[in-house]
């Protein structure tokens, strides 16, 4: 159905020229598989799980149904004598506060139990030192693929760029892809000496190559599905792979977080996505005779998801799948209580208290000036006395909730571990960050949460600024308090940790908020509403 078989195509094709040339006919690899016998490959997939190891306090998703979930799929597959391939588009660290603080150890032991076969390495992997990533491949025991991330010195890959499996008779490459926009969203300081090609001009040199050693290619990547390939200020993501590189079969996907129940075919690619967090199990079935894809059959599988959870994801698809209740596996239970035992432990000693909900949700900080961002930033303030408080809203992740507030809670808004810092701007030097920064569009992580100042953002540039209600004086200093990592550059800020007046505070960013919450409670939303004071016009 898909095309004729490659083996027999290229052949032809090489036969052809060699005898026009007076060449004699080099014969290319010889495939394993057995002209007109149908094979059968299931690929199952997760990404972006984001350190939901345990299920939520609903009973949905967790790593102990998707186990039942993966060996009951596994058993019938090897019934039918069939193959199977358990992949991840990538981002298993930085979400939940029980993983954080274990640097996702028992997410990577849960996937090690599980039996994925190969990772894609996401953007949040370098919230982690590159130790610690290391550390994590041991716990793994699987691939952690990326074909288009180097070593900034010696040029040489730092992760395997793909593996090829012996699947019966059919040789299947899965390849990794990595987002070049993990340059400005991941950690600076993480990203030392680590340099990220663009995954689709890596592609273009790597797929070709790959075509000759195997039968079938599965990109897994994170790099993010945009409809028609729109991706706006993201880097290009699955869409534009798929047009711009052929003779990939399928992209398992991740990164933009997307549930796609059916599958988006660019260029002859089945691109998938399965939302995130273990929410689904996206199950991908494919024939494959004389070397193609004859016929397919895609859907994902919800893990004990409740209705209201599984419409809400959904949003405008058909109807999704509720699948009856899976039994959670007892092995994992075994092997992951006692890391939330420890986490729990550690997260519930309560913080303060808040009179109403604070505004983390990604579609509303990423967006618009909400009450966590300015209470962040006055946070940040207050710690270091500064003028300004500057918060890249990527860095907030979750809402603060309405009445008891706890060390969890604080996590759950900010999980990455970033340091306060500051710094002393004259006055010129302010009006240059500040036309950057507020030039940073909505909807990226980059947009930015400001306390402490009104400006006017004309052309580019920040006009009619006025700090704490007074205008610049052109002979004094600010001070300006944000995190370490947009100091460094991350989500596109300009890099001015190399400045003179640069201070690292010394106290992580979700402590300082701790301390401000303690001290202020109760937090009354109110306090800290929008005010509109940064305009873009």
């Amino acid at each position: 159905m898909k095309r004729l078989s490659r083996f027999m195509h290229h052949l032809i094709i090489f036969s052809v020229i060699a005898l026009i040339a007076g060449c004699t006919v080099m014969t290319p690899r010889q495939p394993d598989w057995q002209p007109g016998k149908e094979y059968h490959l299931t690929i199952l997939h997760t990404n972006d799980h984001h350190g939901h190891f345990w299920k939520n306090s609903q009973g949905e998703y967790g790593m102990a149904a998707r186990k039942t979930l993966v060996d009951n799929i596994r058993e019938e597959v090897a019934l039918d004598d069939a193959h199977m391939l358990l992949l991840s588009g990538g981002d298993i660290n930085t979400g939940v506060p029980e993983s954080d603080l274990q640097n996702a150890e028992p997410d990577f032991k849960g996937m090690r139990l599980l039996g994925y076969d190969a990772m894609a390495i996401g953007n949040h992997e370098f919230d982690n030192t590159l130790p610690v990533l290391r550390k994590q491949q041991e716990w793994a025991g699987f691939p952690f693929l990326s074909a288009n991330v180097f070593d900034k010195s010696t040029g040489d890959p730092l992760f395997q760029a793909y593996k090829i499996f012996q699947e019966g008779d059919l040789k299947v490459a899965v390849v990794g892809f990595t987002t070049d926009d993990t340059i400005k969203q991941g950690n600076p300081e993480n990203l030392k000496g680590v340099e990220i090609r663009s995954p689709i001009e890596v592609a273009k040199k790597l797929i070709p190559e790959l075509r000759k050693q195997a039968d079938l290619i599965i990109a897994v990547t994170h790099m993010g599905h945009y409809d028609n390939g729109q991706h706006g200020s993201n880097a290009p993501g699955d869409v534009a792979l798929a047009r711009a590189v052929p003779g990939i079969d399928v992209i398992v996907g991740g990164h933009s977080q997307d549930p796609l129940f059916k599958p988006d075919v660019q260029n002859g690619t089945l691109i998938l996505q399965a939302h995130e967090w273990g929410k689904y199990l996206g199950r991908l079935d494919l024939v494959i005779k004389n070397g193609a894809i004859v016929s397919s059959h895609y859907k994902l599988i919800p893990i004990n998801l409740q209705k209201k959870t599984a419409a809400s994801a959904e949003a405008n698809n058909t109807r999704a799948l509720l699948n009856d209740k899976i039994a959670e596996d007892p092995s994992m239970i075994a092997l992951l209580t006692p890391y939330q035992e420890k986490g729990q432990k550690e997260l519930s000693v309560k913080v303060g208290d808040a009179n109403g909900r604070f505004i983390g949700d990604r579609h509303s900080v990423r967006y618009r000036e909400t009450n966590l961002g300015n209470l962040i930033a006055r946070a940040m303030m207050e710690k270091t006395k500064a003028d300004i408080g500057i918060m890249n809203s990527g860095g907030i992740r979750d809402d603060l909730p309405k009445g008891r507030i706890t060390y969890k809670s604080v996590l759950q808004v900010q999980p990455f571990g970033n340091m306060v810092s500051y710094i002393d701007f004259s006055a010129q030097e302010l009006t240059d960050y500040l036309s950057a920064v507020a030039s940073i569009p909505p909807g990226t992580g980059g947009f930015a949460q400001i306390q402490g100042v009104s400006l006017t953002l004309q052309n580019g540039k920040a006009t009619h600024i006025k700090v704490n209600g007074q205008p610049l004086n052109p002979t004094r200093h600010y001070r300006v308090a944000l995190n370490e990592f947009s100091a460094s550059g991350g989500d596109g800020y300009p890099k001015i940790s190399q400045h003179p007046s640069f201070v690292n505070s010394g106290y992580t960013d979700a402590d300082v908020l701790k301390d401000y919450i303690h001290a202020h409670s109760p937090l009354a939303p109110q306090d800290y509403a929008p005010t509109g004071a940064i305009k873009r016009e």
